[in-house]
């Protein structure tokens, strides 16, 4: 895709006359603002087009002194045209090395062994550590083809823990085995499913193969390592229609063990990527590639304290970013501002109208005049630095709510300088960037100008009408952002509503996400740079395929349904299909099923294949097949479940049907009933009794459906329902560990020795003596005992210990959690104990049976630790379950 830099060595139009002042709405206005610092010693000096253009310029007062036409330099802009960070592609093309998220196989399985490796790779493949061979193949005459399965060539036995443990990292089921019976398996209160997490990023890299995958003529399912094989002729049996394929002879072997040189049949995850080229062990990229920009785009209506949090945020990162990092800077209040990297000493800026879309002619105004408004970071980074400092607060006098803000024209405006001059040509013939655009959008309050805007006030007579106006116009501009392959993230602060309801669907569509924060402080800062830093696949296609005796009825995921890559090529084409705007390390997909009839066989097969263009051009199809056991027995199939997974694909359909707050209160209620029904379904009758135990192999699930009902996502513990909205976006997208911690809240408490000890998250934990820090997601909270507090130095070394945890605990979550410190006793303490159990109403011996730390206490510690508590209405975890006449699982 060309960018605003290309259009500098292209003749542009002729410049037209000055303009009066009262035309300024007609045509965009270059002003220059207060004085900047003068460029750092050293640095690069930004270059003036070739063609003048009518200026104009202002005092310090804002008045008018006069038009000027500026000399022309005559210097030439610096060759961009290559991407520095990706100058040298590696021949392996190796995923980017992460911290592994805690993602357990299934059983305590060891790792797949290693592939037989040789001296020469194959031309077929290459994986990171170990190489294929290709062995020559003698076809035998007069035999008829022998089938064998791909899992039993390598390991001899079909132990499917150990098979799919690669898969393990990127997909977990709510069990490990399947109930045959169709009556007994579809059980409405718990449910059977998978989480789904595609993008994710592990080490050992999961093996790339770089050819064409073979995939069934029928159903389109890709060949896996559970397909059987004939080696004499190379044919493959599906495992989803049993249906024979030529694989091309890509598969004929003189032996089964030659099969073991085919990284698909005999690992459960591979990634197939397209080259272009026949030379094998070569990935081509082109060094015409710039990298993709990044736009940031500021509200200017703030006052004067936000402002300079904002201000700071925004130069650290600047500093974070990387050199070869292409960026732009615009601002929006009542008109938009674009900034032009090319002058220094002054901030100069083209204005244009806020409250309508710029007209075609504005737009090549834009792109075919002299400003540069994009530019490498190593050649403007001062001119930035100094732009951001010449801005200055809100001077009117109109409330932070009713200030103009027209952030939809800023955005149409952004994308057009993402197209570039490539908007009068055919998207055949757009050169593109490597990697998708970002645009960030730094808003301080509600769009109420222009394209999507709504009334400042609720209460306007239209408002309802105007405001389903605004989200169609809103999801429009964000559909318009992917399709240049743009993601738009909205990171919201202050004290002022935003009307989440508005942005959301422009976040969406393109791929982005909306945060909102209570400042724009540290947090703040720190999301702006992950934002800025995530790196994505973009244009993913999601596919799902499964048995034929599932059906899939719900999926819940960051996409919109479409049809698959080769439904018009395949005859009985069943698979689930998804359009992906952005594939990222910290989504996840969401599956529901139910059987369509009772299952005959010993084992069931499921496959998720998402296909997308990485940041160097170049498409990836990740393809991850499992196979689980079946079982015709309640307890062995109750063994099997994993009660996390299982809680938090709960929590997801849950909390997916909550789009407002009289939904969400319902949502409590079917909490209620979906907890009663899986005591009376699953558990087990007392005798004589109309009671129910819940059942002891789920020992984690029931509580962890106490905190969704009672937690953020679904009670009232935060107040306005922007935060609430928002929360949920982020929980249905996020990956299963910032889902879990979402839903069910971690605690740590401090120990003298510097270490932490994890304790149930009850109330109980509030001991004054110590410290402790509760994870609950996007919200951290350290608080401190009052009598560690009375000791300054055992205080400052337990805060220091708890903030480097923190640190390391949210090293790589995005959104980054806000994190607040506070003592005990404060009113801020009401945070954390309004997300803790309220265990001290329960006997004291229900108490040490869930909470055995109690037992360390002595009576005098214990007398203190109960004095400090006030009766609550809440019900504690145990009075809850005796409400629905279920008795509480035994601890964990």
């Amino acid at each position: 895709m060309a960018d605003s830099e290309a259009t500098s060595h292209s003749a542009p139009p002729h410049p037209s006359p000055p303009l009066p002042l009262h035309q300024y709405l007609q045509s965009p206005v270059r002003t220059f603002s207060s004085p900047m610092p003068s460029q750092a010693q050293g640095a690069t000096p930004l270059p003036t087009s070739f063609a003048p253009i009518a200026r104009q310029y202002s005092s310090p007062t804002g008045s008018v002194t006069s038009f000027e036409i500026p000399a022309s330099s005559g210097v030439p802009w610096p060759d961009s045209s290559r991407d520095h960070q990706h100058e040298h592609i590696p021949q392996q093309m190796p995923v980017r090395p992460s911290e592994p998220l805690n993602f357990a196989p299934v059983g305590a399985s060891p790792p797949p062994p290693g592939f037989r490796s040789s001296t020469h790779s194959s031309p077929g493949f290459s994986i990171p550590s170990t190489a294929f061979s290709e062995v020559p193949v003698s076809q035998p005459d007069n035999r008829s083809p022998i089938l064998m399965n791909g899992a039993q060539l390598q390991y001899g036995v079909s132990d499917d823990s150990t098979n799919w443990s690669a898969a393990s990292s990127f997909v977990l089921f709510t069990a490990h085995t399947v109930l045959k019976e169709r009556k007994a398996f579809n059980i409405p209160s718990l449910g059977f499913g998978a989480i789904i997490c595609p993008g994710r990023e592990v080490i050992p890299s999961p093996p790339s193969i770089r050819r064409s995958p073979s995939r069934c003529q029928v159903c389109g399912a890709f060949s896996n390592l559970y397909c059987s094989i004939a080696p004499s002729t190379g044919q493959w049996k599906c495992t989803f229609c049993d249906k024979m394929n030529s694989s091309s002879g890509t598969y004929k072997a003189a032996s089964k063990e030659d099969l073991e040189n085919w990284p698909e049949l005999v690992t459960s995850v591979v990634d197939y990527v397209e080259v272009s080229t026949g030379r094998p062990g070569f990935v081509p990229v082109s060094e015409t590639i710039l990298a993709a920009p990044l736009l940031i785009l500021i509200d200017e209506s703030l006052d004067d304290v936000h402002l300079q949090h904002l201000q700071s945020s925004l130069h650290s990162l600047l500093d974070s970013l990387p050199l070869a990092a292409r960026i732009g800077l615009i601002t929006y209040g009542r008109t938009v501002s674009v900034y032009d990297f090319s002058q220094v000493g002054v901030s100069a800026a083209d204005v244009f109208p806020g409250s309508g879309l710029p007209n075609r002619e504005l737009q090549k105004t834009l792109l075919y005049g002299t400003g540069v408004y994009l530019a490498p970071l190593h050649v403007c980074l001062p001119v930035a630095h100094a732009i951001i400092s010449s801005l200055r607060p809100y001077r009117g006098d109109l409330p932070e709510v009713a200030r103009d803000r027209c952030m939809g024209a800023a955005v149409e405006i952004a994308l057009s300088l993402i197209q570039g001059p490539s908007m009068e040509m055919s998207r055949s013939m757009v050169k593109r960037t490597g990697g998708c655009s970002r645009i960030l959008v730094c808003a301080g309050g509600p769009n109420t100008l222009g394209q999507g805007s709504v009334p400042h006030s609720q209460s306007h007579p239209n408002y309802l009408y105007l405001e389903k106006k605004a989200i169609k116009q809103m999801e429009y501009l964000g559909q318009e952002a992917r399709r240049q392959d743009a993601v738009v993230d909205i990171l919201c602060a202050g004290t002022c509503p935003v009307r989440v309801p508005v942005l959301q669907p422009l976040a969406a569509a393109s791929g982005g996400v909306v945060v909102l924060h209570d400042d724009f402080g540290e947090s703040y800062g720190l999301n702006l740079q992950r934002a800025a830093k995530r790196s994505s696949g973009f244009r993913g296609i999601f596919e799902a395929r499964f048995s034929d005796c599932f059906n899939a009825t719900h999926i819940i995921g960051p996409g919109k349904e479409t049809t698959s890559t080769v439904h018009e090529t395949v005859r009985n084409d069943k698979s689930v299909c998804m359009e992906v705007p952005t594939l990222e390390e910290c989504q996840s997909f969401v599956m529901s099923f139910e059987l369509n009839k009772d299952i005959k066989s010993e084992n069931v097969y499921f496959q998720y294949a998402v296909q997308y263009i990485n940041a160097h051009l170049m498409n990836v199809t990740r393809v991850i097949t499992v196979r689980l056991g079946t079982t015709d027995s309640i307890t062995s199939y109750l063994r099997s479940i994993d009660d996390e997974v299982a809680a938090v694909l709960i929590g997801k359909r849950t909390v997916a049907f909550a789009k407002s707050a009289a939904d969400a209160l319902d949502m409590r209620s079917s909490v209620d009933e979906r907890a009663k029904q899986i005591g009376m379904k699953l558990g087990k009758t007392l005798n004589k009794s109309k009671l129910y135990s819940f059942p002891n192999e789920l020992p984690k699930l029931g509580e962890i459906l106490f905190h969704l009902r009672r937690g953020p996502l679904l009670g009232n513990i935060i107040g306005h329902e922007d935060e609430r909205v928002i929360l949920r976006n982020i929980f249905l997208q996020s990956s299963f560990d910032l889902s879990l911690r979402m839903l069910s809240p971690r605690v740590l408490m401090h120990r003298e020795s510097g270490t932490f000890e994890e304790l149930p998250a009850y109330d109980l934990a509030m001991q004054s003596n110590t410290a402790i820090v509760l994870d609950h997601g996007t919200d951290i909270f350290i608080w401190m005992g009052s009598d560690l507090s009375a000791d300054e130095t055992q205080s400052a070394a337990a805060l220091a210990a708890c903030r480097t945890l923190v640190e390391e605990l949210t090293e790589q979550r995005f959104p980054a959690p806000r994190v607040l410190v506070f003592k005990e006793g404060t009113s801020q303490a009401r945070y954390l104990q309004s997300r803790l159990i309220p265990a001290h109403k329960d006997p004291p011996y229900e108490q040490e049976a869930r909470f055995p730390q109690l037992r360390t206490l002595n009576a005098e510690q214990r007398a203190h630790l109960k004095s400090k508590f006030f009766y609550v209405d809440d019900l504690s975890f145990c009075e809850w379950m005796r409400s629905l006449k279920l008795v509480p699982p035994e601890p964990y």
